[in-house]
């Protein structure tokens, strides 16, 4: 009989509660226990994630089930520290939250839970190890992809990235920079040199590279799309491009979802997938390193996913074969 993990969702209403649920009804060692959201409290699922009709005969539930294997906070900012300050949950439940709030070694902990940060590609032996994962954000696992090897050799020095998402890395809730008649044929940069992601980004690129902090310069930009996001990050390096994709392909051998490309790459290779694409360039002692994801999957909950089948000890692909909507 195959391992099967009882599952809890916190916040099971939003794109990132509705991309799990989608991930994890196909997923064959996951069995869904119940979905929380005290808005929805009584609905069908399906009621809310219209595209489930026929997948599932879920409810909506304002109750915690405390003999689940693994919960999955799937809230705001500043939401999950406060579930878990004012929800006394089993020190036997896993917990794997997709906010910001543990992702930082100072907040890192919460009753006596200590939460690792769940970049594979950065520590995949901790994550196997952890009891509870701090999933990164969507734009500090796609810059961090394309800067990790770079980092492991101490060959980071100052970095000036721009990165380019769609409008579901804004969340479900409307506000002027969500609305379609805003997004269509707009861009915009937001944020500019001081994003919340640059403090995780910095924290585990000096953690890998040593006591260096690099210094990371990093402007966001909104596009006019839905999902994906993708990153450029240029700076000065003496070394071959041939020596460069030689290290790039090395270090991310291990990983099943990273991969490294010598043509150029675009968003529809990884939208809807859990995949990272790297490509480099170099004119003269300057490399541009451009990565690709889905913000929702390898951002968000495929990530998750990827950390759940990590610390349970199943395939780190389970359920996560997807394919890319290319057409």
């Amino acid at each position: 009989m195959p391992q099967i993990i009882k599952i809890g969702i916190i916040g099971g209403a939003g794109y990132t509660g509705g991309e799990l649920l989608r991930l994890l009804l196909n997923h064959p060692n996951a069995h869904i226990s119940f979905v929380h959201s005290t808005s929805n409290t009584g609905a069908l699922v399906s009621h809310v994630h219209t595209d489930l009709l026929g997948e599932t005969d879920l409810v909506f539930s304002d109750k915690i089930d405390q003999s689940v294997d693994v919960l999955f906070l799937c809230v705001g900012h500043g939401v999950a520290e406060q579930f878990l300050a004012s929800n006394e949950i089993s020190q036997t439940i896993k917990i794997i939250d997709l906010s910001q709030d543990f992702r930082l070694v100072p907040n890192a902990a919460s009753n006596g839970r200590k939460f690792v940060y769940g970049l594979p590609e950065l520590q995949k032996a901790r994550i196997q190890a952890a009891q509870n994962i701090a999933n990164p954000g969507c734009f500090a696992t796609a810059i961090q992809l394309g800067l990790l090897p770079l980092a492991e050799k101490g060959l980071l020095g100052e970095v000036y990235t721009t990165g380019i998402t769609g409008s579901t890395g804004a969340g479900q809730g409307l506000s002027p920079t969500s609305h379609f008649s805003w997004r269509a044929n707009n861009i915009q940069a937001y944020k500019t040199l001081q994003h919340q992601h640059l403090y995780e980004i910095t924290q585990n690129l000096q953690q890998l590279q040593g006591n260096e902090k690099p210094q990371v310069n990093f402007v966001p930009w909104r596009g006019d799309f839905t999902r994906g996001i993708f990153v450029t990050s240029v700076l000065e390096i003496n070394e071959t491009l041939e020596n460069l994709y030689k290290l790039y392909s090395t270090y991310f051998d291990a990983h099943p979802f990273t991969f490294v490309s010598k043509n150029n790459i675009d968003l529809k290779q990884v939208v809807n997938t859990n995949k990272c694409l790297i490509h480099l360039e170099q004119q003269g002692n300057k490399v541009a390193i451009h990565s690709v994801i889905d913000n929702l999957l390898k951002g968000a909950v495929g990530q998750a996913v990827q950390n759940m089948n990590l610390i349970f000890g199943l395939s780190e692909m389970a359920g996560l074969q997807l394919k890319a909507n290319y057409f």
